[in-house]
């Protein structure tokens, strides 16, 4: 245990003010701040890394969902990874690397309890907030358990190059499908999800004409869709889906800055007539299944056959530009904030 016998300073990024559609810079503050020493049961933890997510936009809002929105005027949170420098906990010792959930900081005090310790050299510590963290998670339970794949299936990801979808092409492909189909934003993004992530084919969603496209790539329709953007993504899909097709809900940020309530899809009631199943994914409910995803995923990543990608920023005080960029597709990959070393 650590004798620091003082407070720590620490820098944090507040939430100043509610955005009204996209937001901008000025809803966010940096504040330095003191962090108390940790109590009984508790750890300090000095951040090195923190995570920005699509959800997080949704909990600026004043309003009920899920997971509680973040209070005005205090410090955001989610993800994050740092090393323990002072331990209340025998359990976690000083100098462990540890996951919690108390980002948008560079100190902070854990509860034990509510911390995972890292193995570094399993996999690097960016993996633990992309491909071993909830971001694969959610693709591999979204693709085995809320929309399995099967032998020959045919899968199409919208964001394919984000978070979830670089990881969710490559394990359609692990899973048995024959036939992978990511959208993406420019051509940047098209190339790398066929050479790197596992698409066979890749739709730019920029160039229009999204329903055309998508039956170029699938000419005898989709069996699979992990949706993250809905809107004019799952009208596509919906539209290109065979009878008995399975659709994972895992996100919608097409309308995550709307001020109105978003039309659904027009094209609905085709749901009805092929039988499909449209369901959706909180992957709060799926934690159970982590030690199933870390050893399959481990493995993969030893072996080279699964990639993880991470679009990095440096310094606490990018994390609102960093988290804005992800918000308009700025990310390949998870999008993180290095935070120190």
């Amino acid at each position: 245990m650590s004798n620091t016998a003082a407070a720590t300073r620490s820098a944090e990024i507040r939430l100043a003010a509610r955005p009204v559609g996209e937001p901008g810079p000025e809803v966010f503050e940096l504040v330095r701040t003191d962090v108390p020493r940790p109590g009984e049961g508790q750890l300090l933890v000095r951040n090195t890394l923190m995570s920005v997510d699509p959800y997080m936009r949704g909990r600026m809002n004043d309003v009920p969902s899920y997971i509680p929105p973040f209070e005005l005027g205090a410090v955001l949170e989610g993800s994050a990874l740092g090393v323990v420098v002072e331990s209340r906990d025998a359990s976690v010792p000083v100098g462990a690397t540890v996951t919690h959930f108390s980002g948008w900081r560079e100190y902070a005090v854990v509860d034990a309890a509510y911390a995972t310790i890292a193995d570094t050299a399993l996999a690097p510590e960016e993996a633990y907030l992309s491909v071993l963290g909830t971001t694969g998670l959610t693709a591999y339970a979204a693709l085995t358990r809320v929309a399995p794949v099967r032998e020959g299936d045919v899968v199409f990801v919208s964001a394919a190059a984000g978070a979830v979808g670089s990881v969710a092409g490559q394990i359609a492909r692990k899973l048995g499908a024959s036939r992978v189909i990511g959208s993406a934003g420019g051509p940047e993004k098209t190339r790398r999800l066929v050479e790197d992530f596992g698409y066979d084919a890749a739709i730019d969603y920029r160039e229009g004409d999204l329903e055309g496209q998508l039956a170029a790539a699938a000419p005898e329709g989709v069996d699979v869709y992990l949706d993250n953007v809905g809107g004019d993504h799952l009208r596509a899909a919906i539209g290109a889906m065979r009878d008995g097709g399975r659709i994972a809900m895992v996100g919608a940020i097409s309308s995550y800055n709307a001020t109105e309530p978003v039309p659904g899809p027009d094209n609905l009631f085709q749901a009805v007539a092929k039988e499909i199943t449209l369901r959706g994914l909180l992957v709060n409910s799926y934690l159970p299944l982590f030690p199933e995803w870390i050893g399959r995923a481990a493995g993969w990543l030893a072996d080279g056959s699964l990639r993880s990608e991470e679009t990095v920023v440096d310094g606490i005080e990018q994390a609102p530009a960093a988290f804005l960029g992800m918000m308009r597709g700025a990310n390949t990959g998870k999008m993180l904030v290095r935070i120190g070393e």
